[in-house]
């Protein structure tokens, strides 16, 4: 098995509604699905985040599982939660990995591709 037979796909939305409407920060709601396309059982530990703003503020995020879970995936299954993201800015974007450990207690990483948060319209 390699990394990248566990997929990861993203779904990104604004979410005006969970700030005050004269707050100067914009919400963003993150949907992931983790598909185990190996033929191994393997856990989610731990997760790293490093999400930008549109003016180069960075912020870095890790730890234990995933919304409180650390899921065990056999071949074929998957696993999906979403979780937020608070910004400074209109714009922004994150990327970060999941590290994952295969049943006989080898962990490896699997990368998270770059992703943007995003109000909509506000790039013409």
């Amino acid at each position: 098995m390699n990394e990248s037979e566990i997929k990861v796909r993203v779904k990104t939305r604004h979410l005006p509604e969970h700030l005050p409407s004269d707050s100067p920060q914009f919400a963003f709601a993150y949907h992931v699905t983790i598909v185990n396309d190996s033929q191994e059982t393997v856990q989610l530990i731990n997760r790293y985040w490093q999400i930008t703003d549109a003016n180069g503020k960075t912020s870095e995020v890790s730890g234990s599982g995933v919304v409180g879970k650390q899921p065990i995936l056999k071949p074929g299954e998957d696993f999906d939660y979403t979780s937020g993201a608070v910004l400074d800015t209109p714009v922004g974007n994150m990327q970060g990995y999941y590290e994952m450990e295969r049943e006989n207690g080898e962990r490896f990483r699997v990368p998270i591709e770059v992703f943007r948060l995003a109000v909509p319209n506000i790039l013409h």
